[in-house]
């Protein structure tokens, strides 16, 4: 297999087409970002890039909160729209019929019909050039009841959740492995058997 070299660019992929909340639950705001992901486990922190000169941005920065929800292929039409549209000019809510929700730890709303949203306060704001990094910690999650099984287990993957690459947007497809099966050993069928 042979690879041709090009120049430094965006190509990680598939990244979360999220929906990120801010404002307040009176003057709610949304925009969608692929730029984010986890960056600890403990305490929980995640990270957000945004360019400066986005409506949401001053909102976040000023508020130091957000809330980031996921999202399903039923939401991807919203978070095509919340991506191209800026909150400057229409209230996004409204015109991507999603629903406003209060969060239990931040002022920011939660977004009613993602499946999972990580309520965030901002740690630190780091510029990187075209885009800014919020820093912050996960001070709580919602999630879904529908989604946790009688065992207490989140079973997100039957929310339905979307993916972005280059581009595009895509529904996440077949489970092809579980966390650790490349080390798992294999029990004998009959307990007998060795």
């Amino acid at each position: 297999m042979s690879k041709i070299e090009w120049k430094p660019a965006t190509l990680m992929a598939p990244v979360p087409p999220a929906l990120v909340s801010c404002g307040t639950l009176e003057s709610p705001n949304v925009l969608t970002v692929a730029w984010t992901g986890i960056v600890n486990s403990s305490p929980a922190m995640t990270y957000i890039s945004v360019r400066p000169e986005r409506y949401s941005y001053d909102l976040i920065k000023n508020s130091g909160e957000f809330v980031i929800n996921l999202t399903t292929s039923s939401l991807v039409r919203s978070a095509d729209l919340c991506g191209v549209k800026s909150g400057r000019d229409l209230d996004k809510f409204k015109a991507a019929g999603l629903t406003a929700e209060a969060a239990s730890k931040v002022s920011a709303p939660l977004i009613a019909e993602s499946p999972l949203s990580l309520e965030c306060r901002v740690k630190e704001v780091i510029p990187l050039g075209s885009h800014h990094m919020f820093l912050a910690e996960i001070v709580a999650v919602d999630v879904e009841q529908r989604y946790v099984d009688e065992k207490g287990k989140l079973r997100l993957q039957q929310s339905g959740l979307a993916a972005y690459a280059h581009g595009e947007y895509y529904a996440l497809g077949k489970k092809i492995g579980s966390f650790g099966f490349s080390v798992k050993k294999k029990r004998p069928k009959n307990p007998k058997q060795k």
